[in-house]
């Protein structure tokens, strides 16, 4: 299995279909898988004993209503968490291993999640269904060293780099930025510059990566940047994602 195998574009569930179903829960990814997701986006943490929990947030306060840090717990006291419909913490191995032909979008939230989510990876077999990001090139590259061959994303500099080149016509200074990548996943809009342009989409397709935007949940803009040439959604809405691209837009 190949995280850039089927064909674009590419819908990715953020943290799941959260509608009826707390985020980052095995319940919110498989309501999206139900409904025909092929892709889940999703971030690790590090527990207390350095096992990779799926968790956006460092603390638990959003989701849960404690001023606790998700490191000063165990996996085992993270579970005893009630997060809604019956719903706790999951660690990503669990998750790999529940969907086993889905494929995850992995953001690296620290540096101390960073080799336990590379070791659930590879314990899973899981390699070539996974693509790792993060906003940080230290935590990308913790990971994605430990990975040989796995699908990457830019981090938040490399990206930049990539914009201004594109902006400015610097073909060869973008291929140097995303070199060693295969997509960059960004909003429509970065730094007062706004990066959802055919210009900047081409430049980018033509030195080989992907472009992914977040977070997309109204079906207008859905299709305006598809449209475009976008090769990915990243989005609360999958369901709406889904019958957009299903109506052969």
């Amino acid at each position: 299995m190949s995280w850039l195998e089927p064909a674009r574009p590419r819908l990715l569930a953020h943290r799941g279909l959260a509608i009826d179903a707390p985020e980052n829960t095995l319940l919110a990814f498989l309501k999206a898988l139900a409904l025909g997701a092929t892709y889940l986006e999703t971030d690790v943490h590090a527990s207390r004993d350095g096992v990779a929990v799926i968790a956006h947030d460092a603390d638990l306060v959003r989701v849960a209503g404690r001023d606790t840090k998700i490191r000063d717990l165990t996996v085992s006291e993270l579970k005893q968490i009630d997060l809604g419909a019956g719903q706790t913490f999951c660690t990503l191995a669990e998750a790999l291993d529940a969907f086993p032909q889905a494929r995850f979008n992995i953001d690296i939230k620290s540096l101390a999640a960073a080799k336990p989510a590379a070791q659930a990876i590879l314990d899973a077999r899981a390699i070539g269904r996974c693509l790792i990001g993060s906003f940080s090139e230290n935590r990308r590259l913790a990971a994605v060293r430990l990975l040989p061959g796995v699908a990457t994303s830019a981090t938040s500099y490399r990206f930049a780099v990539a914009l201004l080149a594109a902006k400015l016509g610097l073909t060869p200074l973008v291929r140097a930025a995303v070199h060693g990548l295969d997509a960059v996943q960004v909003p429509e809009r970065a730094a007062g510059l706004r990066i959802a342009t055919r210009r900047v989409i081409d430049r980018l397709h033509s030195v080989g990566v992907e472009v992914h935007m977040w977070t997309i949940n109204d079906v207008a803009t859905m299709k305006k940047l598809l449209d475009l040439g976008v090769d990915g959604l990243v989005t609360d809405r999958i369901d709406l994602a889904l019958v957009l691209v299903g109506q052969d837009i």
